[in-house]
């Protein structure tokens, strides 16, 4: 795969990874390591349990085999996400790809800490329900959602939104018991560390 930017790291297409047992814990527990909440996050609310989460951690994480998720829009701006596993470096870059345009713009990235613009609930939703069937990536709206969860920085989502989680948590596999404590925990996380800023310019403006 060709990103610019990326031409020091082997990239390559991701999205078979998806379906792996451990591969939720791996992408979404991150967020919640900041210690701020009485209840340990777990693997067994994704379904999985820590030998699956550590399997495929060697594969996320292989300096050899960056994998890269490819988050196409239909109507607009589409997200990429890369694990840059840099000797040292280790981290994930969320890329934003314009119609028309042959580069992609780093909107933010995780490196132990989420910094960055991000987007707002709404602004995810759009780009989750609006896959494009014409590119290759992740299509599936559940997934979509999860794949771009990470990008959220707004502190005032609406309350449709943890049903929305919940049901996107129980698509990939979560059980129903545990699918609403794991959405809660990672909204609460998500909002408490918003840097949301009203004022900002949208980066799906193209600005």
């Amino acid at each position: 795969m060709l990103i610019k930017g990326y031409d020091v790291g082997p990239l390559v297409p991701g999205e078979s990874l998806l379906a792996r047992p451990g591969f939720w814990s791996n992408y979404l527990l991150a967020m919640c390591s900041d210690g701020g909440c009485a209840e340990r996050a777990v693997p067994e609310w994704f379904g999985e349990d820590g030998a699956d989460v550590d399997a495929l951690s060697e594969v996320l994480f292989d300096p050899d085999r960056w994998p890269v998720f490819r988050v196409p829009a239909d109507d607009g701006p589409g997200v990429v996400v890369i694990y840059r596993n840099l000797d040292g470096d280790y981290g994930t870059d969320y890329l934003l790809t314009h119609p028309g345009r042959s580069y992609a713009e780093q909107i933010a990235s995780w490196d132990g800490d989420f910094s960055g613009t991000g987007l707002t609930w709404r602004e995810l939703i759009r780009i989750a329900d609006s896959p494009s069937f014409a590119s290759e990536g992740v299509q599936d709206t559940a997934i979509r959602c999860l794949m771009l969860l990470p990008l959220l920085t707004d502190p005032d989502v609406p309350e449709a939104a943890s049903a929305r989680l919940i049901a996107a948590l129980a698509a990939v596999g979560a059980p129903q018991d545990t699918a609403s404590i794991a959405a809660e925990h990672l909204l609460d996380h998500l909002t408490r560390r918003s840097r949301h800023d009203p004022t900002w310019a949208s980066p799906l403006s193209g600005s």
